[in-house]
């Protein structure tokens, strides 16, 4: 477990350092594109309902491969642990 937490440490540092602060690239429409990185949220951070907890930041424990977070387009394949998909 701890090379886990270890894991989704370095993923959210690697967010940071990709400049959280930023913003998100817009597209045609003037929209800012998002997409959802599972498996990498924090416990209690999640942005949304997951299989096993009922809304978002109820995520009980580090990396629920289905809770996820929303991270600026192109960025959740960089992550270690991250997946677009939800995993299970």
């Amino acid at each position: 477990m701890r090379h886990t937490t270890a894991m989704v440490h370095a993923a959210l540092a690697g967010v940071l350092a990709l400049g959280l602060g930023t913003e998100l690239a817009a597209d045609e429409d003037g929209k800012k594109k998002a997409e959802k990185c599972y498996g990498v949220a924090k416990a209690g951070k999640n942005d949304c309902q997951t299989a096993t907890s009922s809304c978002a930041g109820t995520a009980k424990q580090d990396a629920v491969p289905t809770a996820f977070i929303y991270v600026p387009a192109g960025t959740c394949q960089k992550i270690v642990g991250g997946s677009l998909e939800p995993k299970t």
